[in-house]
Formats: C-alpha cells, sequence, structure tokens
C-alpha cells in the first residue's frame, strides 16, 4: 500500500478546512493510504456551492494520496437528515432518487481522479445495502448497539426536540448513517468519514457503532460550516441557491457569485476553494492589498472555480459579458458571445419585440427608440438624448441621424441598446 505524499491535516488547517478531528487520525493519515468518505444529499438533481467544500475536502484527500469515496445517499434520501434544519423534509420516491444521484455523480467527475490506480476515487450508493435489509434485521443488528440516551444527547436532536419536535423517521437517522460508516468499515475497508462540523454527531454515531458492534477503530474529521462575514448564508444568492449545474446557475451568474465576493470572505474562499499554493495565494493578498480597487484575489478565485466547474469557454464568455455590461465592452465583443449567454446575461432587462423589416428598411433611431420599441416616451426626449451623445447600439456611440441595417443584428436577431450609463434594452427583431 503506498504511503501519503504530504501531511494533510497540516494542508487543511493552513486552508481554514478543519474544525473537529478524532485523536489518532492525523497518525492515521501520515502512516498509510487511507480510504475516507463524504456522504451526499440527493435531494436535487444538482449539487451546490455549499457542496463544495466537502467536494474539495476529498478532493485534497485524493491529492495527499488517500482513496476518497463519495456516497451519494439514495437511502438515507429517502428519510431526512434533521442535523441544522428546522422542520422535515420531503421525501423522495427512488425514480426521483436515481435521476439526482446520475446528475450528481457527473458533477463529482470534473473534480475526482476515477482512474488514476491505488487511489481512484469511487462512488457508492447506501441504497445498494439497505435495500434488502429489513426492518426487523436493522433494530437487531444495529439498534440494540446504540441507546437512545446516547441518540437524545446529540445537538441536532435536542434542538429540534425543543421545538416542534420530530418523527421517529428522522430521529433514527443517525442510527441509518452510523450504519453506513460501519458497513464501509466492514466491506471496503474504509476507515475515515469526513463533512462538515454539523455532521460531527452522526459521523461519532458511526465510530461508536463500529467500536461497540466489532471492537474496530474508524476516525473523522469535519470542516468548518461556512459564513459569510454580513451574517447571510452562503451560497445563497437573491434568486435563490447557487448550483453547479448550468441550466440552474448560469455560468455568468456564477461566476459573478464569486467576483462580487466581499474582500473579508474572499480570503477564506480562495484558500478553500482553489488548489492555489500558500505562498501565491500570500502574493495575490498582497497585490490585493496595494490595488483593492482591481479586486485581484476575486477574479482569480472566480477564474479559478468557474473552470474547474463549467469550462474556459463559459469563463471566457462570462468575461466578456462583464466587460460589456460593466467595462469598456465592444461590438466585437457582443458577437463573439453565443446566443445562451447573450441572452442569459441581458434576462433581466427590457426586451422588446421588433419587426425586422424595419430594421432591414433602415429605420431611423429616433423612430426605432420611440416607436417600434419604447425605449423613449417620445421622439423628443429620444432626440435630446441622441444628441447628448447619449445612446449606445450594440456598445457603438450613435446620434439622431443613425439608420439601422441587417448588420447591427447579433446574432441576426437581437440589438443592444444602451441609454445613459446603466440602462439596456434588448431589442428582438422577428
Amino acid at each position: 500500500m503506498s504511503s501519503p505524499k504530504y501531511n494533510l491535516i497540516d494542508e487543511l488547517k493552513w486552508r481554514g478546512m478543519m474544525q473537529d478531528i478524532m485523536p489518532g487520525t492525523e497518525d492515521l493519515l501520515k502512516k498509510e493510504m487511507v480510504r475516507g468518505y463524504v456522504g451526499f444529499d440527493p435531494t436535487a438533481d444538482s449539487l451546490g456551492v455549499g457542496n463544495l467544500v466537502q467536494i474539495m475536502t476529498l478532493l485534497h484527500f485524493q491529492q495527499a494520496g488517500h482513496k476518497p469515496y463519495a456516497l451519494v445517499g439514495g437511502a438515507t434520501g429517502m428519510v431526512g437528515d434533521p442535523s441544522g434544519k428546522s422542520e422535515e423534509r420531503n421525501l423522495l420516491n427512488e425514480e426521483v432518487l436515481n435521476h439526482n444521484l446520475a446528475c450528481q455523480q457527473k458533477q463529482l467527475e470534473k473534480f475526482l481522479d476515477f482512474n488514476c490506480g491505488e487511489n481512484s476515487a469511487e462512488i457508492v450508493n447506501n441504497y445498494d445495502w439497505f435495500k434488502g435489509l429489513s426492518f426487523l434485521e436493522f433494530i437487531r443488528d444495529v439498534g440494540k448497539h446504540i441507546t437512545v440516551n446516547y441518540m437524545m444527547a446529540k445537538d441536532s436532536v435536542k434542538k429540534r426536540l425543543e421545538g416542534d419536535g420530530m418523527s421517529f423517521t428522522e430521529f433514527t437517522y443517525q442510527l441509518v448513517q452510523g450504519y453506513d460508516f460501519y458497513y464501509l468499515w466492514k466491506h471496503h475497508g474504509i476507515k475515515m468519514q469526513m463533512g462538515g462540523s454539523d455532521q460531527w454527531g452522526n459521523i461519532v454515531t458511526g465510530t461508536e457503532l463500529i467500536r461497540r458492534k466489532d471492537q474496530g477503530e474508524a476516525f473523522a474529521y469535519t470542516t468548518p460550516l461556512i459564513k459569510k462575514a454580513d451574517g447571510t448564508k452562503f451560497g445563497k444568492t437573491e434568486s435563490g441557491n447557487l448550483w453547479l449545474d448550468p441550466k440552474r446557475t448560469s455560468p455568468y451568474q456564477f461566476y459573478q457569485f464569486w467576483l462580487n465576493a466581499s474582500d473579508e470572505d474572499i480570503k477564506n474562499y480562495i484558500r478553500i476553494f482553489t488548489l492555489m499554493k500558500e505562498e501565491e495565494i500570500k502574493a495575490l493578498e498582497s497585490l490585493h492589498e496595494t490595488e483593492p480597487h482591481v479586486r485581484h484575489l476575486q477574479k482569480a478565485l472566480a477564474k479559478d472555480i468557474t473552470i474547474r466547474v463549467h469550462s474556459e469557454k463559459d469563463y471566457q464568455n462570462s468575461l466578456t459579458a462583464s466587460e460589456i455590461l460593466f467595462g469598456k465592452g465592444t461590438t466585437e465583443m457582443l458577437q463573439q458571445l453565443d446566443e445562451t449567454a447573450l441572452l442569459d446575461i441581458f434576462s433581466g432587462v427590457p426586451q422588446f419585440n421588433i419587426p425586422k423589416s424595419d430594421i432591414d428598411a433602415g429605420i431611423n433611431a429616433i423612430e426605432l427608440l420611440s416607436t417600434s420599441a419604447p425605449v423613449f416616451t417620445s421622439k423628443g426626449e429620444a432626440k435630446k438624448m441622441l444628441q447628448a451623445n447619449g445612446v449606445s447600439i450594440n456598445k457603438t456611440k450613435i446620434g439622431d441621424t443613425f439608420n439601422t441595417s441587417s448588420n447591427d443584428l447579433i446574432k441576426g436577431k437581437y440589438i443592444l441598446v444602451q441609454k445613459g450609463k446603466k440602462d439596456y434594452f434588448l431589442l428582438i427583431a422577428e
């Protein structure tokens, strides 16, 4: 069996990714290649940026020379985890779960190496060992080893019992997760479980079950839960969760999330979400302090993570889009964007349908922007703004004598109008 490549715990500590650790864990990780796992919740068909912390945990685990397992909870997704939740969640059927698991697996494959020999990543689904296990078998072979007192002492249980209570289904969740660890320890040689600090109680139940049932030894560590400096929840935007799936959160929105991170948060994020070395990050921080307005840290992180989650092309599109909206964008930049990216960037701006025949006929700018599309409330207002050099079409300033042509259509269909510095309108020629 291979030896570890470097001290994983030291790496996680300087990155701010270490919260709780069981005694003996660091010694084990220094001594041998360890098999370890993280569990992922399959209640959506995409992982979110909140999951990225644990994906990075597995990635560091693998890069240090250990063998990572991602456990997708096909069985536990049918039960629900009370940790950190104030109410019971909806239970999913098998068809929905299987779809979600397949989608999440594709996302995990972007980060972890599944073809690198001895420490290749693997994905396991706890439905595989729970589907044939009867209730009577479970309470006889598992339930008898963990007392109700032990389960009631967990913070996640206490908080719920102090409120509206919890169902027996969710109360048993820690036993189900504990059995996952036991099964993987017994049948896959997995000695370690990792997760967020809110999972510590469930993880420890697993190590306790291994000890009580088979006198075995298992280990664990957890990462801190990420909180934003302003008190709002990490990974949440005005429109909801930030997802890894481009259909749920576009690459441009994803890129903007990191680009707009506060200076207080970015120093944590760049350590957690990139593989940059400590010296490289410190050099960027020094540069950032001398030129905070340039946002060196935000740009470095946004580039790194957008490419890894999406692609180089998506990053370039996002960069172009940012220039168009907030910088010195050009007509050429607009032409370079694909239609999906163009519509995504301007999804929130007013849009007007206009006859394509008007454009082809060479309609005058005053008529276009006051009659065909009500960018202005009157021809007089349009003329005044055009003469004041306050209107652009496709990022090029125009005057009141400007007449359109088919060459002005982006992708043969769109015209971007900018009124003043901040007001955009998208004209769709049909």
